[in-house]
């Protein structure tokens, strides 16, 4: 089984590069496009990881180089986002259960916000994976909250987008590399679990916010993550 991780920032990939490092296990590494990709082999499966810097575009290249450069079977997100909903606190986790662009705004040809042509406003992600997501939180004791999360190339810090993203979309986070991650995997017909951890509120003061808990939130995505890909049975 070949399995792809991706986070948007270095800081997201860092805690899971330190485990495979701490459990004697050798990394390699390729650059394509840019973007460093560590691979790691454990007996017959394979897990690539690598971080794709800010942004729907991004994410993208790295997501369709997982897949079709590797042939990475399954993709996982792990990173943060920011909380929407009020029951989202800062280290919260979370699962998407769809995905939609909310910065897409083609409504002057009738189209709702959101709608791509030949694509839809929403991508539902993967029922098994988040299955499983559901298994791990509760065997280790973790509350796994769940719903629409939204991305755009925008950092939300302005409470009135924020009240905009959650009555348009009903979404319960946002971030700015899932839905574009979802378009690809989708494209390609390769199951896809986004998790997030909450870094921030998206408010007046999420750029404060973001930067005190990114490290924090991070490592609460990663182990996660860890603990996921061992459920699909990677012996580590």
């Amino acid at each position: 089984m070949k399995i792809g991780i991706i986070g948007a920032m270095v800081e997201e990939i860092t805690p899971l590069l330190e485990f495979f490092k701490n459990a004697h296990l050798n990394i390699q590494t390729q650059t394509i496009g840019g973007n460093v990709y560590h691979c790691i082999h454990i007996k017959q499966d394979s897990v690539y990881i690598a971080y794709s810097k800010i942004g729907k575009v991004h994410s993208a290249l790295v997501a369709t180089m997982m897949i079709s450069y590797f042939g990475c079977e399954k993709i996982l997100f792990s990173g943060v986002a920011g909380g929407l909903r009020k029951d989202l606190q800062v280290g919260d986790l979370l699962i998407a259960t769809k995905l939609c662009q909310h910065d897409v705004d083609i409504s002057a040809f009738g189209h709702p916000l959101g709608f791509i042509p030949e694509s839809a406003v929403f991508i539902e992600s993967d029922a098994e994976l988040n299955s499983i997501a559901r298994s791990v939180a509760g065997s280790i004791g973790k509350e796994l909250k769940e719903g629409v999360v939204a991305s755009g190339d925008q950092f939300i810090n302005d409470d009135s987008k924020k009240q905009w993203i959650i009555q348009t979309f009903g979404a319960c986070a946002v971030e700015m590399e899932g839905a574009s991650v979802a378009v690809v995997c989708a494209a390609f017909g390769v199951p896809f679990c986004i998790f997030r951890s909450i870094s921030d509120s998206a408010d007046t003061n999420a750029d404060i916010s973001f930067d005190e808990f990114l490290e924090s939130a991070s490592k609460v995505s990663a182990k996660f993550c860890i603990e996921f890909i061992k459920k699909l049975g990677v012996g580590i």
